[in-house]
């Protein structure tokens, strides 16, 4: 029963991440980070699995900061080449759904709010706040290393 559980939950993953993947192409050709919507375990078993680091935006609605960050650092095309190339990217509301959980998991204590995980799912490091791209990219290059 085990053995069947396990097969189906990664078929489950395998047909998830595909879906996910799907834009990948047109994320990276417009310079965007793609975010993936997957669950949260599903997003740890794929990090796992394929030895990537995840970047976590944890933000707000309502917040500013985080607008900013959304219209002028995602979209900026070294940025999104960079974070696409080396990172699982996943962006979630503190305040609805799985992210009330995981803005609890991370102290966050303002937005937005920034995390990244070694590909075990291990706290690499975190920062909040509003960065420059360039400041966005050396973050980036600190959690890769």
């Amino acid at each position: 029963m085990k053995r069947i559980l396990t097969i189906v939950t990664g078929i489950i993953i395998m047909f998830s991440v595909t879906a996910q993947n799907s834009g990948t192409k047109e994320a990276t050709e417009t310079g965007t980070i793609q975010f993936n919507t997957a669950s949260w375990n599903e997003i740890l078993a794929t990090a796992k699995s394929e030895n990537k680091p995840v970047f976590l935006d944890i933000s707000a609605s309502w917040c500013g900061y985080c607008k900013r960050m959304k219209a002028n650092v995602f979209t900026d095309p070294q940025v999104g080449k960079f974070y696409n190339a080396n990172f699982i990217n996943v962006s979630v509301d503190g305040e609805k759904g799985e992210g009330i959980q995981l803005a609890k998991k991370y102290g966050v204590k303002g937005y937005p709010t920034f995390v990244f995980l070694n590909p075990d799912g291990s706290l690499a490091f975190q920062t909040s706040g509003y960065h420059k791209s360039e400041e966005f990219l050396e973050l980036a290059k600190k959690a890769n290393q």
